[in-house]
């Protein structure tokens, strides 16, 4: 038995350690460069708007924790599977069909988390697609490989935002494939109203920073909304190549 309790404490004793050295480099991550690729990133990265926090917090705090009590159910119902119900262990099988209590147990209970899930995530849901007010709208259409920035309410005419070459953008200190030409400018703390089409192909309007991402369909004009909650530089995103612009808060 002490052998056991003296295994049982050094485990025990290198699991804290991890736990601590996790801890240690949780600074780390929340310290990853916004919207930008991040050596040794992990989990999400940081946001700049409400809207991304909560989709922060319905990753981490909501189904992170779903996922993981799942599988690691599963994996120990597996494991007592195949320790007692092999040949070995167990070499006279059992001759009952079924058992109803542990069926309606195992219907009930995924429909409860699939429920608790759905609280959250319908409520994401609302949040996201119930726009306040704007402050003001922004035109956006894309097409290959540019997008073109209008802002009707201020009457100022479409701005064509193309990335920069490699060079272009060390020059002016910004990471590859992610400086534009002409960016998307926009007050913070104000409700930005995106309508958003495109001349040629299906494009993606996406702003990983503040949690939005729309498609950008040819003949049709789907709108989006966020509020930058700071200022700064985000890239945006779009679909079919890697080609990333400048979005610009201020």
């Amino acid at each position: 038995m002490k052998s056991k309790f003296s295994v049982i404490g050094r485990l025990a004793t290198g699991v804290s350690a991890a736990v601590l050295s996790l801890a240690a480099f949780a600074p780390a991550w929340a310290a990853d460069k916004m919207g930008q690729p991040t050596n040794g990133g992990l989990m999400l990265q940081p946001s700049a708007s409400e809207i991304r926090d909560k989709v922060a917090f319905f990753h981490n705090v909501i189904l992170l924790p779903v996922i993981i009590g799942v599988a690691v159910f599963v994996l120990l119902l597996l494991l007592i599977v195949v320790v007692r119900f092999n040949k070995r262990s167990n070499p006279t099988p059992a001759r009952w069909s079924h058992n109803t209590p542990i069926e309606i147990l195992w219907t009930v209970v995924p429909v409860l988390i699939l429920m608790f899930i759905a609280i959250f995530s319908f409520r994401l849901l609302y949040d996201e697609h119930n726009m306040p007010k704007p402050y003001m709208t922004v035109k956006v259409t894309g097409r290959q490989w540019n997008w073109d920035y209008e802002y009707p309410d201020k009457k100022i005419t479409a701005h064509t935002s193309t990335i920069l070459s490699d060079a272009e953008a060390a020059a002016i200190g910004e990471p590859r494939k992610l400086a534009a030409s002409n960016p998307m400018y926009v007050p913070v703390n104000q409700v930005i109203s995106v309508q958003v089409t495109a001349e040629d192909v299906i494009h993606s309007f996406s702003l990983p920073a503040f949690g939005i991402k729309i498609d950008a369909v040819p003949g049709r004009l789907n709108q989006t909304w966020f509020k930058a909650n700071q200022t700064g530089t985000f890239s945006l995103r779009r679909y079919r190549r890697v080609i990333q612009r400048q979005f610009a808060s201020c």
